[in-house]
């Protein structure tokens, strides 16, 4: 039908589109401590945030020498449930990793 449409009276009609909002995406960052095991954090980036094991270690890596590293971008309420499964699964553990989010 393209983006006009005739009625049986021969009138055109237009087809309006509705603006499809994206969301606002935010940044899931994780922060280095003298506690946390990079093993875990390795389990961490592998678990919660679905990285393969290369890329895990590479964000555990550059977590442990920068001092923190993006995991990842996610709409408002994934990134909230992201740092609240890290501190979730953190906490278990005993462990202090910290997460936080901000806007991209």
């Amino acid at each position: 039908m393209g983006e006009h449409a005739q009625t049986p009276g021969g009138e055109v009609l237009e087809r309006t589109k509705s603006a499809v909002k994206v969301p606002a995406l935010f940044k899931v960052i994780l922060h280095n401590d003298d506690y946390t095991t990079m093993a875990f954090v390795v389990d961490v980036l592998e678990t919660v945030f679905l990285k393969p094991p290369a890329e895990a270690y590479r964000l555990m890596l550059r977590v442990h020498v920068e001092g923190q590293a993006i995991c990842g971008l996610y709409p408002h309420e994934i990134a909230e449930t992201k740092v609240a499964a890290v501190h979730a699964r953190a906490r278990a553990q005993a462990f202090p990793l910290r997460a936080s989010l901000e806007p991209d």
